[in-house]
């Protein structure tokens, strides 16, 4: 399928998807909405996409809605008679796209080459990983627009840097640069600007030589105890996964590459 908005590129088991609207910062409008949605679908459905790269093109990663898209949503009132459940219901849009990242059963990493502001910030939050550019930026602009932060990252930032932190960077709505983003645990790690995709990659092709499946049910569990206040009941949790992976030919490459002393060969099985 060829996309208008986004550019989509799959190397080995690496797929990566480039937010490609440079002339507007990577902001999003119903098409490219709509296509990174489609992106999700499709990498969930490929069993050969290990792992997913996000990126943006030219100097910024995504800086959210595009003004002049969220300006024809106030003329025609969805902005105001549209309820969440709705828009959850209707065709791809950044809510899905972040609703699908969560439960993608596969690594999703943030390549963060610029600017990541508002609903760019919470695409970001809604990856597993973030590896930011020496000239990232990041801002939670929403309360000088009049609105508060929403794609999920009301849930996302708190839990990634700390309540105080997170209601700062909302409160005060200034920019931070990859330095401090790093400081505080927004970002995994900062690398030079040329170093962003290679590095990103790397990263990527290393996550996919481990086994598909544990993979995918590593990161449903891991986000499961994040909200988990039981730990009885997240061991309980852990077990009947455990049980599960123990039955399948992944687990037995697992153990049979080890014991031979070679690099494991996982099918995803």
């Amino acid at each position: 399928m060829a996309y208008k908005t986004v550019i989509y590129e799959k190397e080995g088991g690496v797929a990566v998807m480039t937010l490609n609207r440079p002339e507007v910062k990577n902001a999003f409008d119903d098409v490219m909405q709509a296509e990174m949605d489609d992106v999700l679908t499709r990498v969930a459905k490929d069993i050969d996409a290990r792992a997913l790269i996000i990126t943006g093109a030219g100097k910024a990663f995504c800086t959210g809605a595009d003004i002049n898209y969220l300006m024809s949503l106030g003329e025609t009132h969805k902005l105001h008679q549209t309820t969440m459940e709705e828009l959850m219901r209707g065709d791809g849009n950044i809510l899905t796209t972040v609703v699908k990242i969560r439960n993608l059963p596969k690594p999703v990493i943030a390549a963060v080459n610029g600017t990541a502001a508002g609903g760019g910030l919470a695409l970001s939050l809604a990856c597993d990983i973030r590896i930011a550019s020496e000239a990232a930026r990041f801002n939670m602009i929403f309360t000088k627009r009049g609105v508060i932060p929403e794609s999920g990252s009301t849930m996302t930032l708190p839990r990634l840097i700390g309540t105080a932190r997170a209601l700062e960077l909302v409160f005060m709505a200034d920019t931070i640069d990859a330095k401090e983003a790093d400081r505080i645990g927004l970002v995994n790690r900062v690398v030079p600007a040329d170093r962003l995709m290679a590095a990103a990659k790397e990263m990527a092709a290393k996550i996919s030589q481990n086994s598909p499946i544990a993979l995918g049910f590593a990161k449903a569990a891991i986000y499961k105890g994040y909200n988990e206040t039981d730990i009885a009941a997240q061991m309980d949790y852990e077990a009947y996964v455990e049980s599960v992976l123990f039955n399948t030919e992944d687990f037995q490459e697992g153990i049979k590459s080890f014991m031979e002393g070679r690099p494991a060969k996982f099918k995803g099985k």
